[in-house]
């Protein structure tokens, strides 16, 4: 997180905890600001359902990172964690974007710090730098092109076969890439924790008790996973897969958030979180940082335009670069 934004997080701080009257109807409060303010709500696919449900946009990083640039809002709500909302602010600098909580972080960004990064990048002369956008601005401004888990492949398809490349920060993103594409790449060692939890134990298991159901991972998953998996995939190729697919039950190795959504979409199939280790608090898998956003917080977001992301005008310059490269790939 930057200085401005930690100053920023001072200034707001305690607003989270004023009041809302009971009597207050969040969802319709929600919408009458959106109108008065000429604001949008971005969502992940990883919110909690009631959230994604009022959001005017809903997706993954690489769908949202276009509405951000694309959209002709005054304010933008990211309903994500932060290093959504500082995206959308890299590309839509003149646009106010506001981020239901700040502590809302990525545990795979929270990998990769700042200077050791730029050690290892210095480490690697000459390497093409691609950087996942899971993570901070710091990172991207270091970074030649970005990628999401929905372009990755076609990313670094397009980078000359010669050319070498240090990919980063997702271990595990990087090596099903190397698989996809047979290139060669430098990985940095970081991961998800949400998509780390995955127990092959209890997959098999669930596997043997659900022989009709069909096994669909992303590909932050680690490798013996992702070698169990029937289709592996972003979380809106996911969604894709799924409705497309003849069979009729499906175990979901990702955020168990996505499953609201393949619900809606297939109300006639079942879907079962994938099984994580015995010792998690959870019996599915759940980003405790998307889930720090909640109605009660998007509406006091809207209402009082707080907290508010700001970024230094030369490192959005320097981040804007690499974002900007990979959504002229993915045209």
């Amino acid at each position: 997180m930057s200085i401005a934004i930690a100053e920023k997080e001072l200034e707001t701080k305690g607003y989270l905890d004023l009041p809302i009257e009971q009597s207050v109807d969040l969802v319709a409060e929600i919408e009458r600001l959106k109108k008065e303010k000429n604001a949008i709500i971005l969502a992940h696919f990883y919110q909690d359902p009631s959230i994604q449900d009022i959001a005017d946009y809903l997706g993954d990083s690489l769908k949202l990172s276009q509405i951000a640039a694309e959209n002709d809002a005054d304010i933008i709500l990211f309903a994500g964690v932060y290093f959504m909302a500082e995206t959308a602010k890299i590309l839509s600098p003149e646009k106010k974007v506001i981020l239901p909580d700040l502590n809302a972080g990525c545990s795979l960004a929270d990998s990769c710090p700042t200077e050791p990064f730029a050690k290892f990048v210095a480490d690697h002369p000459n390497h093409t730098v691609v950087t996942y956008i899971n993570s901070n601005a710091e990172i991207k401004a270091m970074s030649d092109i970005i990628c999401t888990s929905s372009n990755a492949k076609k990313i670094i398809e397009s980078i000359p076969e010669d050319q070498p490349i240090l990919f980063a920060p997702d271990r595990n993103l990087g090596q099903h890439i190397i698989y996809e594409t047979g290139r060669d790449m430098v990985l940095w060692d970081g991961a998800c924790d949400v998509h780390e939890v995955f127990s092959i134990e209890r997959l098999q298991k669930m596997k043997e008790e659900n022989p009709d159901a069909e096994v669909i991972a992303h590909p932050e998953c680690q490798k013996l996973v992702r070698m169990f998996a029937d289709f592996i995939g972003s979380t809106n190729n996911l969604l894709n897969y799924v409705q497309k697919s003849d069979s009729k039950r499906f175990i979901v190795l990702t955020e168990a958030g996505i499953i609201h959504q393949m619900e809606k979409a297939m109300p006639n199939k079942e879907f079962i979180p994938g099984p994580v280790n015995m010792d998690n608090t959870c019996s599915c898998s759940e980003c405790a940082f998307m889930r720090l956003n909640t109605l009660q917080k998007v509406y006091l977001c809207l209402k009082h335009e707080q907290p508010e992301v700001h970024i230094e005008e030369e490192l959005r310059k320097k981040a804007y670069a690499p974002i900007k490269r990979m959504l002229d790939i993915s045209k």
